[in-house]
């Protein structure tokens, strides 16, 4: 059995992702700020894990791959994220672009001990430079600076033994993505799964649309 570990999984994309690698027989271990009231993400049917994690805490980070164990991740997937309404630039950055990093780095070690050896952080279009006429925002620039340091990484990575990708998932009806998102959740997060199954040495390093088109830096 595959086992994917899903960070920032308690609802939206993430909850969306657990539920389509639960049904597809994965092991999956979900990822909540509050892991005592995990709403919709307890009721999830199959092999599902709940784990309490705030990405931008070290201790943290180490406590949840302690919990691993010597349990190999095929996929790692870095959902967590917020869009920073009321936030310095500086909060914001800390969450998006350098806590995907730092949990990466720190959940390295069991992602290369797997067979599939996969690594996603979720970003957005709004942080591709190409073709920006004006500034990109507390979240955009964000979300450009992940993509910078992961371009910086990703042969790093590759050399380390895993296959890793940033992925943006579509304009979503989810809370950040509002009533007029032209995607469902379902349908991202399907499309998520099939690029994540698609992976590999050829799509290593680059940057993904959910619907598995290549997308511009």
């Amino acid at each position: 059995m595959p086992t994917v570990a899903i960070v920032g999984a308690s609802r939206g994309i993430g909850l969306g992702l657990v539920e389509r690698y639960a049904e597809k027989g994965w092991r999956v271990h979900a990822t909540t700020r509050t892991p005592g009231e995990p709403g919709a993400l307890g009721t999830v049917a199959g092999d599902v894990v709940v784990h309490g994690l705030e990405v931008t805490d070290a201790s943290g980070r180490r406590a949840f791959r302690d919990a691993l164990g010597d349990e190999a991740i095929d996929v790692l997937i870095h959902n967590a994220g917020v869009y920073g309404d009321g936030m310095s630039a500086a909060e914001v950055n800390r969450i998006n672009a350098e806590a995907p990093i730092e949990t990466a780095e720190v959940l390295m070690n069991a992602v290369v001990r797997s067979e599939q050896r996969k690594i996603a952080l979720i970003t957005s279009t709004m942080g591709a430079r190409r073709g920006s006429r004006r500034g990109l925002g507390k979240y955009g620039e964000s979300k450009a600076a992940l993509n910078d340091r992961f371009r910086t990484l990703a042969d790093g990575w590759r050399k380390r033994g895993c296959l890793a990708v940033v992925i943006h998932p579509g304009w979503v009806r989810t809370d950040m993505g509002g009533r007029n998102a032209t995607l469902s959740v379902v349908e991202s997060a399907h499309g998520i799964y099939d690029v994540m199954a698609d992976l590999d040495e050829s799509r290593h390093g680059r940057f993904w649309n959910w619907d598995g088109r290549e997308h511009p830096w």
